[in-house]
């Protein structure tokens, strides 16, 4: 099996670009209209999924942005941070391709609202992945409460039942 940390990067990428290929016909108003979940839009929702990968991705390359990534206007367009969030994954792909063991183990430094923390990159790959698919599968939830079908999500590491977007991927 290729490297697990790639594969979920990967999965990340493609389960984003799914979910935003569902949702890409929401009017402005649907997409900041107030839906079951704990943030109250699917805008809202994506958007701290978009601010917390920035957070994480900027923490793992070293970039030193720190908490002010999240000094920004939330992205109002379904298309432009669709276009965002497929960049930031892309980056978290790339950081996952030159992954050595030794590197999992490299600390990053992450500014906190007390202070800065140290963690091992390993760690954070971990927590950054749960963290997309906690926020993911409540914006599926808000997909259908906006009358669109929500997409299959979880049909990317097998074989059996791998849907063809999927295997873009995987090439």
């Amino acid at each position: 099996m290729r490297d697990p940390f790639l594969t979920m990067a990967l999965n990340n990428a493609w389960a984003n670009a799914t979910l935003y290929g569902a949702i890409a016909g929401l009017s402005a108003a649907d997409f900041a209209a107030e839906r079951p979940g704990f943030f109250p839009s699917l805008k809202a929702t994506l958007n701290h999924i978009y601010e917390v990968d920035l957070y994480y991705v900027d923490a793992l390359e070293a970039g030193g942005l720190g908490r002010s990534v999240y000094d920004r206007d939330e992205i109002a367009s379904v298309a432009e941070l669709a276009k965002a969030q497929a960049d930031v994954d892309m980056r978290l792909a790339r950081f996952c391709q030159g992954l050595t063991p030794e590197r999992l183990d490299e600390d990053r430094v992450t500014e906190r609202r007390d202070g800065r923390v140290t963690e091992k990159v390993g760690a954070l790959l971990l927590h950054l992945f749960q963290h997309q698919i906690h926020h993911r599968g409540q914006a599926h939830t808000m997909v259908a409460d906006a009358g669109i079908a929500p997409p299959q999500l979880d049909d990317f590491h097998l074989d059996y039942g791998r849907v063809p977007s999927a295997q873009a991927y995987w090439n």
